[in-house]
């Protein structure tokens, strides 16, 4: 079975927060980005209890 390359914790703890902010950067920028190109249409189609 192979080893694991040895990590001490200095090393695995930078890891882990790296990955914490580089995802919280990551989710932060996609929903903040807003896309100009494409556009829904605001038509909404009310149905009215009569139908």
């Amino acid at each position: 079975m192979p080893q694991m390359m040895p990590l001490n914790w200095l090393t695995l703890m930078f890891f882990f927060i790296m990955n914490f902010y580089l995802f919280n950067i990551y989710n932060f920028y996609t929903f903040s980005y807003l896309n100009t190109t494409y556009k829904m249409s605001t038509k909404m189609l009310k149905l009215n209890w009569k139908w």
